[in-house]
């Protein structure tokens, strides 16, 4: 991945889904090291302007909160075992509107994350599906509130804060 526009979760969810990622790291299985965060949308380069309208954008919109609550693993990326979110028309309506103000802005658009085949999660262990599944099941639903939204690149491991 290139850059992404991701979801900061506030400090309480932050902390449970770093507990559940502590719990598959104790099983000898590899976790992201990075915060956790959900991304809705993600491109080779987010230029200045797609930023900037994006920032527009989110200034108008309320953010909803998420409730992660689905335990398995996403079409495309069979190595990771993620806490997927449930989906309503609210949350639909904002990753719309951040895909409206990128569309034509953005260099190489990654499909999985347009709308009608995007799946809202984060990210607990990177490897060895199975067997997190297995160390982490039961979960128990995450309510994670939106406390700010950035741009990440993932070549240089650094964030952009649009909008907190």
């Amino acid at each position: 991945m290139a850059q992404t526009v991701r979801v900061r979760l506030d400090e309480t969810a932050e902390t449970e889904l770093t507990g559940l990622r502590a719990r598959a790291a104790g099983r000898g299985l590899p976790v992201p090291a990075d915060r956790p965060t959900v991304t809705f949308a993600a491109a080779a380069t987010i230029p200045a302007a797609a930023r900037a309208a994006l920032a527009d954008e989110l200034r108008v919109l309320t953010l909803p909160a998420l409730w992660l609550a689905t335990l398995g693993t996403v079409a495309g990326r069979d190595d990771e075992l993620v806490l997927a979110a449930i989906v309503d028309a609210e949350l639909l309506a904002v990753h719309a509107a951040v895909h409206d103000a990128l569309a034509g802005r953005v260099r190489s658009p990654f499909a999985a994350y347009l709308p009608g085949s995007w799946l809202p999660h984060c990210v607990l262990a990177s490897d060895r599906p199975a067997e997190a599944f297995a160390a982490l099941y039961p979960v128990h639903p995450v309510r994670a509130r939106v406390v700010g939204v950035e741009i990440a690149d993932s070549r240089t491991g650094t964030a952009e804060p649009l909008f907190s």
